[in-house]
């Protein structure tokens, strides 16, 4: 797939995705320059002109987001370590210094590169009547309605400040974005400046009204409005600013009232030390000399730029109302199979497992599972994870109703889940206050596995209906995730679901599991186990395969695994959509791994791992496991999670020839990792192929029921063409 060129700030979308690759490494890539690529390939679909041109912006915000994080996080942590004489070695041999210096380039190479395809896409929303004029003049009607929302919407809550021996320094918050002025007073022409932190509660962007979509930022509207805030004073110039600050929270090991100590993490986040300070514009060289030294900057990286910060705050104009500039809206299938039993999740599960593919199928079927349970008078008790379950949760408020209605409701509620602290906090208030019994899982691990588990009785006696999910309970997030969501009524994944829970609630570790895998006591030696096998199975000539599918690949152990199935013949295909550590291709260490990345409309979040077992994959027998789990030491040893295999003759085809199968074929949306790191957009080929495409065109194969049976049948994907 052919990129767009730029022609300004040395940027070239038509070079492969590349960051520089530190000496020394020679097994590994380093996790945050590999992490970078990721966010690299993001932004590369701003350029790809496959896609209606808000879409293009959505991924350019994307990746501003994107980029804000892993300042706040990463960024922060390597900042801090420096900062402390942390001297520990990365997986690819730098030291923290070391890791910095190569992160701060690539992170001012992105920014000028998110400049550069910014100033495209203004041109070409120009081009369609979407204007952002904040260098542009405007006429008298426009001027005359943005005065008068300035007088009455912003001017109350702006709070200009001077920046004197008189006033103490403002405090800055994270993401927090300001202007200083630099004035005189007309009276004595005595020099003042003059700060105006922006409130968050503003939009970032204030559409005009009027056919034409014409946008102004909020810290251009204020620069404009200068001469009612500062009555008496001359404007000499004005630079906007902003700040982002080291927001990971660490958890202590006496913390004695978990609740008690996130409130106030929470708090501590907010005024946590400056790593970055972006400056927009021409900056006053004595307003940059006064925030370097006010804001303590030591370690921090400042990004000086002529255009946007903040490209995060684009989702705003990405929502003007323009469908024909968007993607065709898609309306995910309900399962069929649950349909045919009139809506009863129950009857369906129990006639057989059944599997949903996220956000091609849609995420209410879990939402009705819940709601069904709550309802019902012979449902006794309900158990339930909660990692991040969204603003707006009808899984909370499922659980609610099945408390008042009297039923025993447990939540496992993560307090620990990384900018969604506070609204867990909000949601383990409300369910307590309704009788459910919330548990906050351990202090040193995070509950990351997906877990449902319905107890109803009925005439053979009680029996427990279990969802395990690769993806978050969040209703939003089903959307535009891809996720796979397993309905079983099987008594050994029940059994296990419940010593799972009770290892959580009351850390009794289970001692035996019937079928289940959890981490951190087993699942690392249970996917060792199984690639131990394929490489015996390659020592005696049998066919020997590994496919798996995840997010991130960093874990050193497991790598060395994969290496060492390399080495005995193993072919290994990976798809990875973020960081990977691994280093594929090279003779001797990995000559037999293949690694592709998958960027599109839907964001690739299904973990799936499938072996083999002496045949050639896909294939009947094959070993196949659905998780909550990445490829990274903190998902293998410091989180709670989970590893479900796929017995279900029917369920196991879906996963394995259809979704895991689907992803290896991909043409149009996939990258290749090479063995030098950079990343290379695949060749569509004769037979171009687009999985998300595919699923969205054509049904499921589980949840399907006699829909099968009426002729409209699954169409069979093959490894060697495009779809059959």
């Amino acid at each position: 797939m052919e990129r767009q060129d730029h022609d300004s700030s040395g940027y070239d979308a038509g070079e492969p995705t590349s960051l520089p690759i530190p000496e020394g490494g020679a097994r590994f890539f380093n996790r945050e320059l590999s992490w970078l690529t990721f966010n690299q390939r993001v932004l590369d679909e701003a350029c790809n002109t496959d896609y209606p041109l808000l879409e293009r912006l959505r991924f350019l915000s994307i990746s501003g987001n994107n980029l804000d994080e892993f300042i706040m996080v990463r960024v922060a942590g390597l900042a801090g370590q420096v900062e402390r004489h942390i001297e520990e070695i990365s997986i690819d041999g730098l030291t923290p210094s070391q890791q910095l210096a190569a992160v701060r380039e690539a992170v001012i190479g992105l920014q000028t590169a998110q400049q550069a395809i910014w100033q495209e896409l203004q041109d070409q929303l120009a081009r369609e009547n979407i204007l952002v004029a904040d260098d542009q003049p405007l006429d008298a009607d426009q001027l005359e309605w943005l005065r008068n929302h300035f007088l009455n919407a912003v001017l109350p809550v702006v709070t200009p400040q001077a920046i004197d021996p008189a006033h103490p320094f403002p405090f800055i918050a994270n993401q927090g974005m300001g202007i200083l002025f630099s004035l005189t007073r007309i009276a004595d022409g005595a020099p003042v400046m003059e700060m105006v932190l922006i409130p968050s509660a503003l939009p970032r962007f204030l559409r005009i009204p009027g056919d034409k979509a014409i946008y102004i930022s909020i810290e251009n509207l204020i620069a404009r409005n200068a001469d009612v805030l500062f009555p008496g004073f001359r404007v000499e110039g004005n630079g906007v600013f902003r700040v982002l600050r080291d927001s990971d929270i660490e958890i202590e090991e006496d913390a004695e009232d978990l609740v008690r100590y996130f409130r106030t993490a929470i708090q501590r986040r907010r005024r946590g030390k400056v790593i970055v300070l972006q400056l927009q514009g021409e900056f006053d060289q004595a307003a940059e000399h006064l925030l370097r030294e006010q804001l303590r900057l030591d370690q921090a990286i400042v990004i000086k730029t002529g255009g946007l910060i903040g490209m995060a705050g684009l989702s705003t104009i990405v929502d003007e109302d323009r469908p024909e500039l968007k993607f065709e809206p898609y309306n995910p299938r309900y399962p069929e199979r649950i349909l045919e039993h009139d809506g009863d999740c129950f009857a369906a599960i129990r006639e057989k497992d059944i599997v949903i593919h996220h956000p091609y199928e849609s995420f209410e079927v879990v939402i009705d599972f819940l709601r069904q349970a709550a309802a019902d008078p012979d449902v006794i008790a309900i158990k339930q994870t909660l990692y991040r379950a969204g603003k707006q949760s009808a899984v909370i408020a499922a659980l609610i109703a099945a408390a008042e209605a009297g039923k025993s409701v447990t939540a496992v509620v993560e307090l620990k889940a990384r900018f969604d602290e506070e609204q867990n906090l909000l949601w383990a208030s409300q369910l307590e206050r309704a009788g459910v019994q919330v548990i906050y899982g351990f202090v040193d691990w995070k509950t990351h596995a997906k877990v449902s588990m319905v107890v109803r009785r009925e005439e053979e006696g009680y029996r427990t209906y279990c969802h395990f999910g690769t993806g978050n309970y969040h209703p939003f997030t089903a959307r535009i995730y891809t996720d796979l969501s397993f309905f079983t009524a099987d008594p050994k994944a029940a059994r296990d679901a419940g010593r799972l829970f009770n290892f959580i609630t009351g850390y009794v570790e289970p001692r035996e599991m019937e079928l289940l895998t959890i981490s951190p006591i087993g699942l690392r030696d249970k996917l060792y186990e199984c690639i131990d096998r394929e490489i015996e199975n390659a020592k005696a000539g049998k066919p020997a395969a590994i496919w798996a599918k995840m997010n991130q690949l960093t874990d050193d152990g497991l790598i060395d695994r994969l290496y060492a199935a390399s080495n005995a013949g193993v072919e290994i295909s990976l798809v990875i959509r973020g960081i990977c550590c691994l280093r594929p291709g090279i003779p001797g260490l990995s000559e037999h791994i293949a690694v592709k990345s998958v960027i599109g409309r839907f964001l690739e979040h299904s973990r799936i791992w499938a072996f083999a077992a002496g045949a050639d994959l896909p294939n009947p027998n094959a070993a196949v496991f659905i998780s909550s789990a990445d490829g990274m030491s903190r998902n293998l040893d410091r989180r709670v999670e989970l590893l479900v295999p796929i017995r279900n003759s029917t369920v196991h085809d879906q996963v394995l020839d259809q979704v895991m199968l689907a992803n290896l074929l991909d043409t149009e949306q996939s990258w290749l990792l090479e063995p030098d790191g950079t990343y290379q957009r695949m060749e569509k080929g004769e037979e171009p192929f687009n999985l998300h495409r595919y699923f969205m065109t054509n049904p499921s194969l589980s949840g399907r029921g006699a829909a099968l049976a009426s002729g409209r049948k699954v169409p069979k994907l093959s490894l060697r063409r495009g779809a059959a």
